[in-house]
């Protein structure tokens, strides 16, 4: 991961917006400028320098994954440190921060610690995330890790289809991928793991529960793990018995609406198209009041990261992006189907990186 080229693309960033810095405290921002895995940090950039700021327990771990940027070790607040060193530095009169990573009572103390002369001009709310915008757009090494990390995800649904019966719990079946997902090496799970069976798979988020699987009826399970710290995820439906027609048809277009807005997926493409592409499908089968949410996300060092797939989503897809396409149907009381993939953005269209099975199995 090159993150001298990482900063350098921030401070380009930082010269158009006309800021001679930026404060940077969200977690997973600060780990991708500069490689810090930590759990308490602050990052202060420049025009000409970088300084990452931990405390004593890191001093060991900063030093061997810090790049791009100088330690300094301390026993007070991260941010604040960085703060004070960022308006002590020549030709800095104010410094950027993210407002949507940033608690009104984290500003007021910074602003506290500041010489009283700076106090009020010295920080400039971001219009928009400087750090978020390059994360969207996913390096060569990323993108590889995230590939491995989807392919992991895969082989727990693999797995997990020699588990499922009627009359196990859905906590067992999430248990059971979390556990394998540990075993194939895997440093935690992405979000809390969604099995949902019967009438619960009608909850878009059904969390698992002691529910036993019913004899009869869909599984729809979601889940994602965490790989050098890059989050996969991904969702199938499955069908415990035979599914009635109504109800295979019910899946077909679901398959039908996920396949039609990979397809959509290339360079160019708008949000809103893709999400789209999913959404005229279920409407012409009569269903689109069943689908009650967007039809992705971002995924990257989080689960959850722009660009959003959703109506009205102006936003263009890039090479380098990795998005979500899921959508789903939820009829309460009866039944909900969601089928979700990766899929990166390539210079020529889209490429899953999820390749589990998506006709419907049947066990």
């Amino acid at each position: 991961m090159d993150h001298f080229r990482r900063i350098g693309a921030l401070r380009r960033r930082l010269t158009r917006a006309g800021l001679p810095g930026i404060l940077v405290t969200h977690l997973p921002d600060v780990r991708y400028l500069c490689g810090f895995t930590g759990s308490s940090s602050a990052l202060a950039v420049t025009r000409r320098s970088s300084r990452m700021f931990t405390d004593g327990r890191y001093t060991t771990q900063a030093a061997a994954e810090v790049k791009a940027a100088q330690v300094e070790i301390g026993s007070g607040s991260p941010a604040v440190a960085a703060a004070q060193w960022l308006a002590a530095q020549p030709g800095v009169a104010m410094a950027g921060f993210d407002p949507a990573k940033t608690t009104v009572a984290d500003l007021a103390r910074w602003k506290h610690e500041l010489p009283s002369r700076v106090r009020r001009s010295f920080f400039q709310a971001l219009p928009v995330s400087l750090v978020e915008q390059l994360r969207s757009v996913k390096d060569g090494d990323e993108l590889a890790v995230m590939a491995e990390a989807a392919l992991m995800g895969c082989k727990l649904f693999e797995h997990i289809l020699g588990v499922l019966r009627p009359g196990i719990a859905e906590m067992e079946v999430a248990a059971e991928l979390e556990h394998q997902a540990r075993m194939l090496g895997a440093e935690g799970m992405s979000f809390e793991t969604i099995v949902a069976s019967g009438q619960r798979s009608a909850l878009p988020h059904g969390r698992a529960t002691t529910a036993p699987l019913p004899r009869r009826g869909f599984v729809t399970m979601d889940f994602g793990i965490i790989h050098k710290g890059y989050c996969s995820d991904m969702t199938r439906t499955v069908f415990l018995g035979k599914p009635k027609t109504g109800e295979r048809k019910a899946y077909e277009a679901v398959l039908q609406a996920q396949e039609n807005a990979v397809d959509a997926v290339a360079p160019g493409a708008s949000c809103a198209e893709v999400d789209e592409a999913a959404r005229s499908i279920l409407r012409g089968e009569g269903l689109a009041e069943a689908f009650t949410h967007s039809t992705g996300h971002g995924v990257g060092l989080e689960i959850h990261e722009p660009p959003r797939v959703g109506a009205g989503q102006t936003n263009r897809l890039q090479p380098g992006m990795v998005i979500t396409i899921e959508p789903g149907i939820y009829i309460a009381g009866k039944f909900g189907i969601r089928i979700e993939d990766m899929v990166a953005v390539t210079r020529s269209g889209g490429q899953v990186l999820t390749p589990a099975p998506k006709a419907l199995i049947e066990l």
